[in-house]
């Protein structure tokens, strides 16, 4: 079978994982309401059947196809030599066992029937080029090592909720009799795609029905059979089904072949692997359902995407529901509407408008980054918002990424607003000679940045059209390299210890199609690799590679970090990059030059800068151009991409749902609530407010006209840090009685201070940016 086929499919599956989900589905396109008829046996509360009777023709004609060529495949794999073959498990013990007969489930029931039913899915030979997931029932071809991964492994999971897909896949066209896309897992569950006929749309009252449906199912313990189907074979059995029709002609080449698997009356166009049998999904939830189109393109069919979850046992089950609770009421789109943090309008739809208390936590979040980068060595620079067509085709972007760019025509020449910063960057560092001395250069922006975000892809602060980055990029020698990546460790273990954030690494290799010199790759690899054990011998826990998965231009180094929720978040990035220097033709002097240059040798080192000039403007349509090496006596710089918050919208999210709004008191819009006991404190209450907010502590009072009670109640749900309650007593000794939010036993009672000391305890506690809200 051809891999590259395999892989062809399985980037379409991939790809349209993230496709736009459209609005509100429309009117026109839902099934028009049956007459209402006596409720049939297993029937929906209104009358409709269960599941189609007839079922429909074309899955008759599927299993046809399948069985036939699944005969023929049997009696083929009979007459296969039957050879010795060793199994290498990961203790490193060594089990016999035969070519073409022995399976991962053989062994597993081997070692123990419990082993056998949680373990999900084999991996053979992690590490090699070889590496790849095997279903258990399927036999091994040739000696191997094996491994067995349960529910809990991350391949695991997703080759579970890939099952339950299917699984989801049957019982829709049981019900509708509609024509399956795609259905892959995804972050939290998995969806399946579809077009019911006449182009009806899903109702809620479909979930439970479905659901029935799915159980029977998995009663029938249904094998996952796999099957490897040649492109005329395919596009014979799926003849009535225009989207996989699609999919079989874009992406699989004439004279190949790629798998199906089949479930049940169910078979699908589908790499795999998949459980054993249908049986392992012992709990199903259906979660929602939406409109999308096919492909993510708006020009294409509209189609009813299901969402599902499922799991192995009852407690998981629930306790995911529990986790789903708690995560809608930590949702930043709430506690941003409740605390009046942002909003968005349809006016600018992706672009966030902070309010007041929104902007003092992005100003905040911002100026602790900027006494981090003065301390650190840091330069700030800015950049303009939008650039010539020609600077993004030198970076390459023009050709990579302008869909994902906003352009538009100036005097008859393409322009874009800028997507990063980093070319921007680029052109500061060559707009005069710079020398070895200078290095490293640690170039700082908070530029606004614009991508064109598909409307449907939009989602609060997570993602967004307009946003800006904590972008910096390190221009400096490979000799530098490993010291620049130790402090950026250090960097991150102070940014995100402020906020109670554990975070893990893990270092990306080098990709079949990199760019650039191997020895180059390979010195690079080994200095990050360096600076990662470094790390971890400091104890900065251990680091995890990723082979293959580098950017193109260089290897990279992926941070997450893990919340309240335990949720793991990519923000950070560190990546090496090889390409753009070299594309923007930069260069240093070095040590070599700086010691002696002579007039003659400057004459001749301006020549080539100039016919680089000139190739330049002559070259700037051109997608690729011979870039010459740098001049006597000069070298490239490394340019290390590097972000910690990553975008300050999609940071603050994580924030907001990390604390679920009880922000520490370094960070808080609303520090201090000043309440008067009687009206005759009010003019006391004016006067603490203006001494708090002399040491810029964001104080608020209510001198409304409400209850001492219900104001210090209102307060209290608004999450204040802390309220001060005062009175004629307090105002005589001048003093506040408070009341510490994150103290219980602060709030019947609060205790009195001396308002200098409280003001001076509060300043310490803002300074310091301590987490906990105790002084």
């Amino acid at each position: 079978m051809a891999e590259a086929v395999k892989d062809a499919v399985s980037q379409v599956a991939e790809g349209v994982k993230n496709l736009a989900v459209a609005g509100e589905q429309k009117a026109e396109q839902k099934a028009p309401k049956p007459k209402k008829e006596k409720k049939q046996k297993g029937g929906d509360s209104d009358g409709r059947p269960l599941m189609l009777d007839p079922v429909p023709e074309y899955i008759d004609h599927r299993v046809q196809i399948f069985e036939k060529l699944k005969a023929k495949y049997d009696e083929e794999v009979a007459q296969k030599p039957r050879e010795k073959i060793t199994v290498t498990l990961e203790d490193g013990k060594m089990l016999e066992g035969e070519s073409w007969v022995t399976s991962p489930a053989d062994i597993a029931r081997g070692i123990a029937k419990s082993l056998f039913e949680r373990t999900v899915i084999a991996r053979l030979d992690k590490g090699t080029a070889e590496e790849t997931l095997w279903d258990l029932e399927r036999p091994l071809e040739k000696s191997c090592k094996l491994e067995l991964l349960p529910f809990e492994h991350p391949e695991g999971k997703r080759v579970f909720w890939h099952s339950s897909a299917h699984i989801l896949g049957e019982a829709s066209e049981r019900r509708f009799g509609c024509d399956l896309c795609i259905g892959p897992p995804i972050e939290d569950g998995f969806y399946y795609e579809m077009a019911l006929p006449e182009k009806a749309a899903v109702e809620q009252s479909d979930y439970k029905p479905l659901e029935t449906i799915v159980n029977s199912i998995v009663k029938e313990k249904q094998p996952f059979q796999r099957l490897s189907l040649s492109k005329d074979d395919l596009l014979e059995m799926f003849k009535s089904n225009p989207y996989k029709q699609h999919i079989i002609k874009d992406k699989i080449a004439d004279g190949t072949s790629t798998t199906v698997y089949r479930n049940g009356p169910l078979i699908d166009l589908c790499r795999g692997p998949h459980v054993p049998h249908t049986g392992r999904v012992k709990q199903f939830k259906v979660m929602k359902n939406s409109a999308s189109y096919f492909l993510g393109d708006a020009n294409n069919d509209s189609l009813q995407r299901i969402y599902g979850v499922s799991f192995p046992d009852k407690d998981s089950m629930h306790e995911h529901l529990k986790f789903l609770e708690e995560a809608a009421r930590r949702d930043h789109r709430k506690i941003g509407k409740e605390q009046e943090l942002f909003f968005f309008h349809e006016a600018s739809p992706g672009s966030c408008f902070f309010l007041p208390h929104g902007q003092i936590i992005y100003n905040t979040l911002q100026a602790f980054l900027r006494e981090e980068y003065w301390n650190r060595g840091y330069q700030e620079v800015g950049s303009p918002n939008m650039f010539n067509s020609s600077l993004w085709k030198v970076s390459g972007h023009w050709q990579h990424y302008a869909e994902d760019m906003f352009t538009f025509d100036v005097e008859k020449e393409k322009w874009a607003l800028k997507p990063m910063n980093c070319p921007g960057h680029c052109l500061i560092f060559k707009h005069r000679e710079r020398s070895y001395r200078e290095l490293p250069i640690r170039m700082a922006d908070f530029g606004i940045l614009h991508r064109n975000e598909a409307s449907g892809a939009l989602t609060g602060l997570t993602r967004v059209r307009r946003f800006q980055q904590d972008d910096t990029h390190i221009f400096c020698t490979q000799d530098q390299i490993t010291e620049e990546i130790s402090g950026l460790f250090d960097f991150l273990r102070a940014v995100y210890g402020k906020f109670g954030f554990t975070f893990k690494l893990k270092l990306s290799t080098r990709p079949e199609g990199f760019l650039g010199e191997i020895e180059t790759w390979n010195k690079a690899e080994a200095k990050l690799t360096e600076a990662l054990d470094q790390f971890t011998a400091g104890g900065g826990g251990a680091w995890e590679l990723n082979p293959g998965d580098g950017a193109f231009y260089g290897p990279k180094i992926d941070i997450t970090i893990s919340d309240a929720l335990k949720r793991e978040f990519q923000c950070a990035t560190i990546q090496l990059d090889f390409q753009l220097p070299n594309q923007f033709e930069l260069e240093y002097m070095t040590s070599e030059v700086a010691t002696a240059k002579s007039k003659d040798d400057k004459t001749k080192e301006e020549q080539p800068k100039a016919e680089t000039q000139k190739d330049e403007k002559k070259e700037g349509d051109a997608l690729t151009k011979k870039i010459p090496p740098p001049q006597p006596g000069y070298a490239r710089p490394v340019m290390i991409h590097r972000a910690i918050y990553g975008s300050f919208e999609r940071f603050i999210a994580i924030l907001t749902e990390h604390f679920a709004g009880r922000w520490p008191f370094w960070l808080s819009p609303r520090q201090v609530m000043v309440i008067p006991v009687m009206p005759s404190a009010n003019d006391y209450v004016k006067e603490v407010q203006a001494e708090l907010r002399k040491q810029r502590i964001h104080a608020d009072i209510d001198i409304s006209g409400n209850t001492m009670q219900k104001k210090i109640r209102t307060a209290q749900l608004s999450l204040y840090n802390y309220i001060m309650v005062v009175g004629a007593e307090e105002q005589e000794k001048k003093a506040v009685n408070w009341r510490n939010r994150d103290d219980q036993a602060s709030q019947q009672r609060g205790e009195v201070v001396p308002l200098d000391e409280a003001i001076k305890k509060l300043v310490q506690l803002r300074d310091e940016r301590r987490i906990e809200n105790h002084i």
